[in-house]
């Protein structure tokens, strides 16, 4: 019996290595199937997203009246208002009173144009649209239109070292990167049942399990994320049994009990040496 449990021990300890690499063999992926997985688009700007929108052009006098925090003055000279930062959320990034905030409605309040409906956009559909308002109602030339996302985070909590809130500054960040960011997975943490929550632009929400082992997670749509994904890491089986504990009078009782076992087995054995 003794000899089968040791067994079973080193068999489970000789597998376990095998449950901790990320994408098993994934040299083995054809280089055209890789070249054939879609490049990474611009991100589509949802509801509670910041934006950083620069009007510019030739004549920037005209254009800054479209541009947060700057005015012209009686003599014509562009004022640039000194930026108040706040705090966005509980996130502790800060950010500007010059970003516009897209509201439950979906839109922004431009300058002198009004509100403007941008979730479910693109950047550059944004762009066009805010360029179609200006020109040619308010300006004589064609402004040229700069959009920039900045709360492009995600969120990774459970079994990996350091769960947090985490940030990318050019609007794009893999699985791979964030998991990186969160200072890697705990050793207790199942890397084959990893969950990704998503809300989409358009209110809908998504609940997806990834496989870090498995190499086609390289090539799956949801290894280059969105926006506020949240991603969740399971403990595994064995952080989830040692999380479970018996009462502790439950445990005293069967204490008692396995002594008075062991004090019985002693009294036959010695009466069974006496006769």
């Amino acid at each position: 019996m003794l000899f089968t449990a040791v067994a079973v021990f080193l068999l489970a300890s000789c597998s376990a290595p095998k449950k901790v690499p990320y994408l098993v063999e994934a040299e083995t992926i054809p280089a055209e199937v890789l070249s054939a997985v879609p490049t990474v688009g611009d991100p589509v700007i949802t509801v509670g997203d910041l934006l950083n929108i620069e009007v510019t052009g030739a004549n920037m006098a005209a254009m800054a009246p479209f541009n947060k925090g700057k005015y012209i003055d009686a003599d014509g000279k562009i004022i640039n208002i000194s930026r108040t930062l706040n705090t966005y959320g509980n996130s502790g990034m800060e950010v500007s009173t010059e970003y516009y905030l897209v509201n439950a409605d979906g839109c922004i309040d431009f300058p002198i144009v009004g509100k403007v409906k941008v979730a479910g956009l693109h950047k550059q559909q944004v762009a066009d649209e805010l360029c179609e308002a200006i020109y040619p109602k308010y300006v004589t030339e064609r402004p040229q239109i700069d959009i920039r996302l900045m709360n492009f985070r995600v969120t990774v909590a459970g079994a990996v070292k350091l769960p947090g809130v985490y940030q990318s500054k050019n609007e794009r960040m893999t699985f791979l990167e964030a998991i990186s960011m969160a200072g890697d997975l705990d050793i207790k943490g199942d890397r084959e049942n990893i969950l990704l929550y998503r809300t989409n632009a358009d209110g809908t929400r998504e609940v997806h399990r990834l496989n870090l082992h498995d190499k086609d997670l390289l090539l799956s749509p949801y290894y280059v994320l969105q926006q506020n994904d949240f991603i969740y890491v399971e403990p595994n089986k064995s952080l989830r049994s040692n999380a479970w504990s018996l009462n502790p009078a439950v445990t005293s009782t069967i204490t008692v009990v396995g002594g008075m076992s062991s004090l019985a087995s002693l009294i036959i054995g010695i009466i069974n040496l006496s006769k």
